[in-house]
């Protein structure tokens, strides 16, 4: 009894040996175009004009997170961002252009940028464009204002870069806009 349950044994050690050891054919996933248009961050840009600097606040409790509040300064450092032009980061198709009143976003407009992409401006002076516009990167869609049905703020563009309707950290002309931070950004926008 004790041979046949040493070679039981040898048995199921030579099996399980082969069974954990051999290679197995997993199928790698196949990336369908829409999955792959998904992936392709478009090239964004700054949304002002060019070779102007912009100082870019990603703070702590901002909400949504992820999105940056852009300000203008003056030469002596007086914030002078009310009535700028804004224009669009990348092209695209203009999906929301309205007043929120439930968000406290005032004067807001959405584009579609493809693949699940989209940028949100807001606290808009004025809108130029309009739902269902094309608008290409660098046209003008509204103008830095202080609307917000909801909160008494100081002039300012809220921006955010949303990927399938979720709010994303931003790279604005290849600089990642991580959490919780502040800095100037000279835009390319138009250049």
């Amino acid at each position: 009894m004790h041979r046949n349950f040493r070679r039981s044994l040898t048995t199921m050690t030579a099996f399980a040996a082969v069974t954990l050891t051999a290679p197995v054919a997993v199928a790698a996933p196949v990336v369908g175009s829409s999955e792959a248009a998904v992936a392709a961050r478009p090239a964004f840009k700054m949304p002002f004009e060019c070779n102007q600097t912009w100082l870019g606040s990603n703070w702590s409790g901002h909400s949504p997170a992820h999105s940056i509040d852009w300000n203008h300064y003056d030469a002596n450092g007086t914030p002078d961002d009310l009535g700028r032009r804004v224009f669009a980061s990348a092209g695209g198709t203009v999906l929301e252009s309205y007043y929120s009143t439930g968000a406290g976003y005032g004067n807001t407009i959405v584009i579609g940028h493809g693949g699940g992409w989209q940028t949100r401006y807001a606290h808009l002076r004025t809108r130029s464009v309009n739902a269902g516009d094309t608008v290409n990167v660098g046209q003008k869609i509204g103008e830095v204002g202080e609307t917000s049905a909801l909160y008494d703020i100081t002039p300012h563009l809220h921006y955010e870069q949303k990927l399938n309707g979720a709010v994303v950290v931003a790279v604005v002309q290849g600089v990642t806009w991580s959490d919780y931070l502040k800095r100037n950004q000279v835009s390319n926008n138009r250049c």
